[in-house]
């Protein structure tokens, strides 16, 4: 998987996973004031991301990204769902 940080606040982070030249899953993160860190990552169905390969991706997301937390000791939770993208909605630019 190869990660890019898309987005990045005092904070959240948002990063886009690749897997063969595609974008296969989003992780949202938000810090929280505790220390604790809460997640939403999305498997992108058209990925073929098998529920077996979460864990492992998982661990290695948290290895290479959060050194400050972990899955094993509790301060760091994710909730993983599976979707399809439907599309951007943006504000749109206002005309007089």
């Amino acid at each position: 998987m190869i990660w890019k940080r898309t987005l990045r606040t005092q904070s959240s982070e948002r990063f886009l996973g690749a897997r063969d030249g595609a974008d296969a899953v989003a992780i949202d993160l938000h810090y929280l004031p505790d220390g604790t860190v809460a997640g939403t990552v999305t498997l992108l169905a058209s990925s073929k991301i098998s529920d077996d390969e979460v864990p492992a991706m998982l661990s290695a997301f948290d290895d290479d990204f959060l050194p400050g937390v972990d899955l094993a000791t509790g301060n760091l939770t994710l909730t993983v769902i599976r979707g399809e993208v439907l599309g951007n909605f943006e504000a749109a630019e206002r005309t007089s």
